[in-house]
């Protein structure tokens, strides 16, 4: 048992991580309050309710990332609520794109009517200032190069005072920017997204209820999916990490009780 080749270790975790997105182990996801809070959240929320998903984070992050902006981004639709696709990264709105196209495709909805998907604007806390004060002043155009006045959605939408939720998704301390400019000034109902390594450092600010909830890691996102009862990416990115981590499990077994046995047979020799 312990002069298993490498290379057979690294073929059989290589097959555990693949045959999940196809044979899943169906391990229940248990939801944690920071999610389920969210989710509460918008379940209140009217087809007349506006929230703004702003996927502040560049490739590195997208697989944590991604997977919350999705499940986001379909649960509005799916409840008719107005949506503003948006990034203050540069990287963002390319990296969002294909899933904000494949989900209104699936919802049926229409940009510029049902949700809006902004162009990147450089300026960072400018752009959320501007929003707060104008969201004409920080985005005379959407991502397609129409005015925003031409959008149906933007006649009742001028400032913070039509935002009903804003949720940053960041695997930086972006979300600070939409604290400090949007929540600490206009009392702007806040939550994010964030990968795993950081989702410590967000409970102090749920706990002095700067921040309405939060979705951490790839778990967050699959606890997500389980909460609209769609399971996406993050479900099978989970059930690999399942799978990886039952193996790992079995091959420390083995090369625990490889170990026990080399050691009796030493003593037995001595």
């Amino acid at each position: 048992m312990i002069q298993i080749d490498r290379r057979i270790i690294y073929l059989i975790i290589a097959l555990a991580m693949i045959l999940p997105f196809f044979f899943q182990m169906g391990l229940p996801i248990p939801i944690t309050k920071e999610v389920k809070d969210i989710y509460d959240y918008i379940e209140t929320l009217t087809p007349d309710d506006v929230v703004i998903l702003s996927a502040d984070y560049s490739p590195s992050v997208e697989p944590e990332l991604s997977p919350m902006f999705d499940a986001l981004f379909r649960h509005c639709l799916k409840n008719d609520i107005k949506v503003i696709a948006m990034s203050l990264y540069i990287e963002g709105p390319g990296l969002i794109a294909p899933m904000i196209q494949e989900a209104a495709t699936d919802y049926k909805k229409v940009n510029g009517v049902d949700y809006a998907f902004m162009p990147w604007v450089i300026g960072y806390s400018i752009v959320v200032m501007n929003m707060m004060e104008n969201i004409n002043r920080a985005f005379p155009t959407d991502y397609y190069g129409t005015a925003i006045s031409e959008l149906p959605i933007f006649q009742n939408i001028k400032n913070f005072e039509d935002y009903d939720l804003i949720v940053s998704f960041t695997g930086s301390s972006a979300y600070g920017l939409w604290l400090t400019f949007g929540h600490e000034p206009y009392g702007v109902t806040l939550a994010t997204g964030v990968t795993a390594v950081s989702a410590a450092d967000l409970y102090p600010y749920i706990q002095s209820g700067q921040f309405l909830g939060m979705l951490g890691g790839l778990k967050g996102a699959a606890e997500y999916e389980t909460l609209i009862d769609e399971k996406r990416m993050a479900t099978m990115g989970m059930e690999a990490q399942n799978w990886a981590h039952v193996i790992i499990i079995l091959f420390i077994i083995i090369g625990n009780i490889g170990h026990i046995a080399i050691s009796r047979q030493k003593k037995a020799r001595s």
